[in-house]
C-alpha cells in the first residue's frame, strides 16, 4: 500500500606566483601574503554567511536584519548584504513589514524559504519503504510510503523498489521547481559512517552490503548518491530538532520496531561512536538470572515480535490493536506489555548508569504503547540507576511525528547545506555528501 502527500500538505583565481617550500608554505613575489588574505576573507563572509542563515532558521518567530546584527555582533550593513545573498539563493524569504515602535522604517521580518530547497530522507525498514522530502523551513513537502513485510529479502529488489518511490518525489520536486541538495537513506542495522558499507541489518537478512553502489544504478539516484545512517540515530536527530528550543538537549532515545533501536543525544547532538554504531540497546543482553532467567537480547523480550507474541496476537497484527486490547483489560496484552516494559527499563537503566542524562524517549512502537510501558519502565529506572535518589530518570514520548528517520536524514542534509551555505549562494550548486 503506497500513502502519497503532495507539496505544502503539512507543516527539516588569485593572482601571484606560487611556489612550495618543505612545509607546504607559499613562496614567491609577495602575492602568497594576498592569496592567504584573500583565503581567510573569503572563509570568514562564509562563516558569516552560515552565522545569518542559523539566526534565521532557529529563531521561534521571524527576525529583521536588526535583529540578526543586535544578536551576532555584525554591523547592519554587513547583515543586509549577506541577506540579500540568501535571498538571492533561495536559503530566506522576507514576510510583510512590521511597523516599528522606534522611528523610521518599518521591519522586514525574515524567515525560512518555503519550497525553494529541499532534501530527501529515505528509509528502508522491517515493514516499510519510505521517502520524504524536507524544505528549509521543516515542512514535509512531499512523501510516499509503501508498507510491506522485508524480512529476509532481496537488497537489489527492495532497494530498486525504494528508488522507484524515490523517482516520484524528486519528480515532484523538479515539478514545482524546487531545487534537490542531496538525499539520505536510513537502515535498521549497521552502518559504516557516511557511504556505508552496510554491516549487518538483521531483521532484513543484509550483510556487508554496498546499498549506495546497488541504489545508484537507478538514474533517479545516480547523481544524488545518499549518505548512509542507523534509523535510530536520524529518528533521534529529528526529535532533538523538534526539542531544540524547548528541551531536553541531552537524552536517551529508544526506538521499538520489529528491532529495538537506540540513540544518545548529547547538547542536540548524535552521539555516533568511533564507527556511528552506537546506541544498539536492542542487542544489549539482559542477564541470566531473575525475570529473564534464560538471558537473550532486549528484543528478545520487548521487541515487536515479542509483545505480540505475549499478548496472543498475530505478529501480523498492528500494534495500534494491541494498545485497544491492552485498554480493554486483556490480562494477556497487559502482562505482556508490562514484562516488556520492565525489560526495557533494565536495559535503559544500564545505558544511563553508563551515559548520565536525566532523559529517556520512547520513540516507533513505544510511543503509542507508552501509557501501557511507563510505569514498568520508570520502576526499573529508579530501582537501577544508582543516581536516581539525587536526580530522577524522566521519561516522555517522542514529539517528530510518523516516519521520524525519514525527516532525520533530510535535516542531515539540509544541516550540511547551512554549515556551508556558499554552495548555493556562491551559484556552484552542487550535491551535499
Amino acid at each position: 500500500m503506497e500513502q502519497r502527500h503532495r507539496a505544502g500538505d503539512r507543516p527539516a583565481s588569485p593572482t601571484g606566483a606560487l611556489s612550495r617550500g618543505p612545509a607546504g608554505s607559499a613562496r614567491g613575489t609577495g602575492g602568497g601574503r594576498r592569496v592567504d588574505s584573500a583565503a581567510r576573507q573569503q572563509s570568514l563572509r562564509q562563516h558569516n554567511l552560515g552565522l545569518v542563515l542559523r539566526e534565521v532558521l532557529d529563531a521561534p518567530t521571524p527576525v529583521s536584519r536588526a535583529d540578526i546584527a543586535t544578536t551576532t555582533g555584525l554591523t547592519r550593513a554587513t547583515v543586509s548584504a549577506l541577506v540579500d545573498r540568501l535571498l538571492a539563493a533561495g536559503m530566506v524569504s522576507e514576510l510583510e513589514p512590521v511597523a516599528s515602535q522606534k522611528a523610521g522604517r518599518p521591519a522586514v521580518p525574515l524567515a525560512p524559504a518555503r519550497g525553494t530547497i529541499a532534501a530527501v530522507g529515505m528509509e528502508v525498514n522491517v515493514d516499510y519503504l519510505g521517502v520524504r522530502a524536507v524544505d528549509l523551513a521543516g515542512r514535509v513537502i512531499s512523501e510516499r510510503v509503501e508498507l510491506g513485510d522485508f524480512r529476509g529479502s532481496d537488497p537489489a529488489v527492495v532497494l530498486d523498489r525504494l528508488s522507484t518511490l524515490a523517482g516520484g518525489v524528486v519528480a515532484l520536486l523538479s515539478a514545482d521547481g524546487v531545487t534537490l541538495v542531496g538525499t539520505a537513506l536510513a537502515l535498521p542495522g549497521l552502518v559504516d559512517r557516511v557511504t556505508g558499507p552496510l554491516r549487518v541489518a538483521p531483521n532484513l537478512g543484509w550483510r556487508d552490503l554496498d546499498v549506495v553502489g546497488l541504489i545508484t544504478r537507478h538514474p533517479v539516484l545516480a547523481g544524488v548518491p545518499p549518505r548512509l545512517a542507523n534509523e535510530a540515530n536520524l529518528a533521534a536527530r529529528a526529535e532533538a530538532h523538534v526539542r531544540r528550543r524547548s528541551g531536553p538537549s541531552s537524552f536517551v532515545y529508544v526506538s521499538g520496531e520489529v528491532g529495538i533501536g537506540g540513540a544518545i543525544v548529547l547538547d542536540g547532538r548524535i552521539f555516533g561512536g568511533r564507527h556511528g554504531w552506537s546506541g544498539e540497546i536492542g542487542h544489549t543482553v539482559l542477564g541470566t538470572a531473575g525475570a529473564f532467567d534464560e538471558g537473550g537480547t532486549l528484543e528478545r523480550y520487548a521487541g515487536q515480535d515479542a509483545l505480540l507474541d505475549g499478548a496472543g496476537l498475530d505478529r501480523a497484527t498492528p500494534v495500534s490493536r494491541l494498545a485497544e486490547v491492552a485498554e480493554t483489560g486483556d490480562a494477556a496484552a497487559l502482562a505482556a506489555l508490562r514484562h516488556g516494559g520492565s525489560a526495557l527499563g533494565a536495559a535503559l537503566a544500564n545505558v544511563v548508569n553508563i551515559v548520565d542524562v536525566e532523559h529517556v524517549v520512547l520513540g516507533g512502537i513505544y510511543a503509542q504503547l507508552a501509557p501501557y510501558l511507563r510505569d514498568a519502565v520508570l520502576e526499573q529506572l529508579d530501582r537501577r540507576v544508582i543516581s536516581s535518589p539525587w536526580s530522577s530518570v524522566e521519561l516522555s514520548v517522542a514529539e517528530a511525528g510518523q516516519y521520524p528517520a525519514m525527516t532525520g536524514g533530510a535535516l542531515a542534509v539540509l544541516q550540511a547545506v547551512v554549515d556551508d551555505p556558499g554552495v548555493l549562494v556562491e551559484g556552484e550548486h552542487r550535491v551535499v555528501g
